[in-house]
């Protein structure tokens, strides 16, 4: 395996492989427990993006990157939730922002640290993120909520299930907005060919700046060809679990499932890119301002939410 570094952030990844060999993937805990590879025989099926520095120190996503303690973006600096107002600091270093500079997928990864154990099997690992204002004062600052996050990862035939439990700690409700944006690509071709099926989805009405507007409405999207298409899209998901799919002409494919615990997902494919994300979410972009869709664990209590990625040919 290759052994990187950023700074002081140990950047050696975690493998976990499948009984048949066929399939794999790899973690770093270092950059917030991203997924930089998804392999099934012998293909690539995650996009590096612009590569793991820039992942690290700037938050541009690649692979299947966790976004928190929010997913997308908020509309501001400054939101309320669990009885709390919380003012971010403007700081590119913390928290990246998009084009309308507005913070958008969270903390900066490089700035977490997991504790990782693999427990001799080498299908599974198991990551624990202590959020306290004692152990992580930089982090508690963005999000000031006491809890603790797992991450249970399993690899089988063709198949990356990653569970995600949230666990208040404190004394307090814990709000959950989190994410996660799998950057998925099929090898050899173009998007232009690709088919995309969808489970049922009501459409989240966006402004101009992607943040959602509260409206809902019922869109019929089942089958189609991606082509030349432009996605940047929020959807409600009208029941769980529910399966996303994209396949090539050569019968390669490629399926999402979100299991349990993920009711809104973006879908994001932009047409310069051949790539195309269904990005699981727990609540709307802007959900900490918002409100809408906005879980709240209470103290001691948890929160669960499970999505598979799964490849055929």
């Amino acid at each position: 395996m290759r052994r990187l570094r950023y700074a002081a952030v140990d950047l050696t990844p975690i493998r976990v492989l499948a009984p048949d060999g066929a399939t794999s993937a790899e973690f770093i805990p270092g950059a917030g427990m991203l997924c930089c590879s998804f392999t099934h025989d012998g293909d690539q099926l995650l996009d590096p993006g612009h590569g793991l520095d820039a992942y690290v120190e700037h938050g541009k996503t690649m692979g299947i990157p966790l976004l928190y303690p929010w997913a997308n973006r908020i509309d501001g600096l400054e939101y309320r939730a669990a009885g709390r107002t919380v003012v971010l600091a403007d700081d590119r270093a913390k928290v990246p922002v998009d084009q309308n500079d507005l913070p958008i997928h969270g903390a900066v990864p490089g700035l977490m640290r997991w504790d990782v154990d693999q427990g001799g099997d080498q299908t599974r690992i198991s990551a624990r993120l202590d959020w306290e204002a004692s152990s992580l004062p930089e982090l508690f600052e963005l999000f000031p909520f006491e809890h603790e996050v797992r991450l249970d990862i399993a690899v089988g035939g063709g198949s990356l299930t990653i569970a995600t439990t949230v666990r208040a700690l404190g004394s307090s409700q814990v709000p959950v907005s989190f994410g996660y944006h799998p950057y998925l690509l099929i090898p050899g071709g173009g998007r232009a060919a690709w088919r995309v099926h969808f489970p049922p989805l009501d459409r989240l009405a966006l402004d101009e700046r992607n943040i959602p507007t509260g409206e809902r409405e019922p869109v019929d999207l089942r089958d189609l060809e991606l082509g030349d298409s432009s996605w940047d899209d929020g959807f409600e998901v009208l029941a769980q679990p529910a399966r996303f799919e994209v396949s090539a002409p050569s019968g390669r494919g490629i399926g999402l499932e979100l299991v349990e615990g993920f009711p809104f997902v973006q879908i994001y494919a932009p047409p310069i890119h051949d790539y195309i994300c269904f990005e699981p979410m727990t609540a709307p972009a802007n959900a900490l301002r918002s409100g809408d869709g906005l879980a709240l664990v209470e103290p001691g209590a948890a929160y669960r939410a499970v999505f598979r990625v799964t490849a055929w040919r």
